[in-house]
């Protein structure tokens, strides 16, 4: 390709990306960063410079990260069994130590490290910070039926009830990224295992955000093709849903975004966090990058 044309396809992004800039200048951003979209440095690299320049560009970036992978990793280290209920880790105390060591001491440490390395200022923080997220112990639905059916244990998982707005305030209106560790605190002191992104919806609806950004491990919402979707409303959701279309992990996701959009968050996507530079194109481009999710 001639540099001439080369050029002008390099400016012709730039000039692609003007109207969104204007747009969403001095708008909050909440990303929830998956576990599995963490798996490798480049990837973390490669974000912790995406939400450096959204915070140059005028945006207020928030943060809220996972772990699983690493907290199953560490359990299995430490010969620590791990198990799940309905999607949910179970956490009893010896689990909810390993949670807090591992999202608040090596993953959220890692992400401040490499936002700060890329030029950013980033302050790395759990629930329990200030009460940043006030929680209460999290029941499923009982197990069957009858009189003596009682709600599934699930240990020490908590459900957001409140968010220090002002705390995210301050530092988003310093120029910080809060770098948020989905760990909650209860009334008395105890400290709960929050869903990330759950926590992210939670934070999302407190904020009023511009919009919520799900980073995961796959393109976004697929089709019965396998072909991505770029848009999907909730009652196609719920339609999807029943037909077996959405499965698994991608069924609290979208919920989450169902929840921050009808709570006074503007919008919701689920996209690739391994896609390079992935929340740069849903921003900035006219395509985006994943599926996004309205309430129509």
């Amino acid at each position: 390709m001639p540099k001439d044309k080369e050029d002008s396809i390099r400016a012709g992004h730039l000039i692609e990306a003007l109207p969104y800039i204007l747009s969403y200048r001095n708008a909050t951003l909440v990303i929830k960063l998956g576990g599995h979209a963490m798996a490798t440095g480049p990837l973390l690299d490669n974000f912790a410079k995406d939400v450096t320049l959204l915070r140059l560009l005028g945006l207020k970036p928030v943060v809220v990260h996972g772990g699983g992978p690493q907290i199953s990793d560490m359990l299995e280290r430490l010969h620590i069994g791990s198990r799940f209920v309905d999607g949910l880790r179970y956490t009893d105390p010896a689990t909810m130590e390993v949670v807090e060591m591992v999202l608040c001491g090596r993953i959220g440490k890692d992400i401040v490290s490499r936002i700060t390395l890329a030029g950013g200022s980033a302050v790395g923080l759990s629930g329990k910070d200030s009460l940043l997220i006030v929680a209460e112990r999290e029941t499923l639905p009982a197990d069957g039926k009858g009189p003596d059916a009682q709600p599934l244990d699930i240990g020490l998982v908590g459900r957001p009830v409140s968010v220090n707005t002002d705390l995210l305030g301050l530092l988003t209106e310093g120029g910080f990224i809060p770098v948020i560790s989905p760990v909650g605190v209860g009334a008395d002191g105890q400290g709960y295992n929050i869903n990330a992104d759950t926590a992210a919806a939670a934070v999302a609806v407190a904020l009023k955000a511009r919009k919520l950004v799900l980073l995961t491990d796959v393109e976004g919402v697929l089709g019965p093709d396998g072909t991505l979707i770029l848009s999907l409303g909730k009652g196609e959701i719920a339609d999807m849903r029943e037909r077996g279309l959405i499965q698994g992990g991608m069924i609290p996701k979208l919920e989450c975004c169902v929840h921050a959009l009808e709570n006074g968050c503007e919008a919701a996507s689920v996209i690739d966090g391994r896609e390079p530079h992935s929340i740069l194109l849903e921003i900035f481009t006219h395509r985006g990058c994943g599926t996004e999710v309205f309430l129509a």
